[in-house]
């Protein structure tokens, strides 16, 4: 049976915060985990189409993420997301024509996180 969902490549080091994936069969995403940061540019070069982001989760400096981004196949329209300590940034399509930076506060991290469900919703204390 093929799985049809659109993938979420992502790379995370020893360091990286606990979060709750959500691997499950009923989840938006397939997420599928890469034993290095140096993989997430080879799943691309070699044509997986079916990749709709990149995460970077405590496991490549900033340098790496730039050098990532610079060489991005044009083709890729998929977002690249960069945890790092308290440093998240986001680099997304723009419109004409290039790619857009935003920083993200923890909070912001989150909400991308859950609205496209790759972690499960979090209860917020009242």
């Amino acid at each position: 049976m093929r799985d049809e969902r659109r993938i979420t490549l992502v790379a995370r080091g020893a360091a990286a915060p606990k979060r709750q994936w959500d691997n499950s069969a009923e989840a938006a995403n397939r997420i599928i985990f890469v034993e290095t940061f140096s993989m997430l540019g080879y799943a691309l070069d070699h044509g997986s189409q079916d990749v709709d982001r990149l995460l970077v989760d405590s496991t490549a400096s900033a340098d790496d993420f730039l050098s990532l981004l610079a060489s991005l196949p044009h083709e890729f329209l998929g977002d690249v997301l960069f945890m790092r300590n308290d440093n998240t940034f986001l680099s997304t399509v723009a419109r004409a024509d290039g790619r857009l930076l935003y920083a993200l506060t923890e909070d912001d991290l989150q909400f991308y996180l859950e609205t496209h469900g790759l972690v499960t919703r979090v209860a917020k204390a009242a």
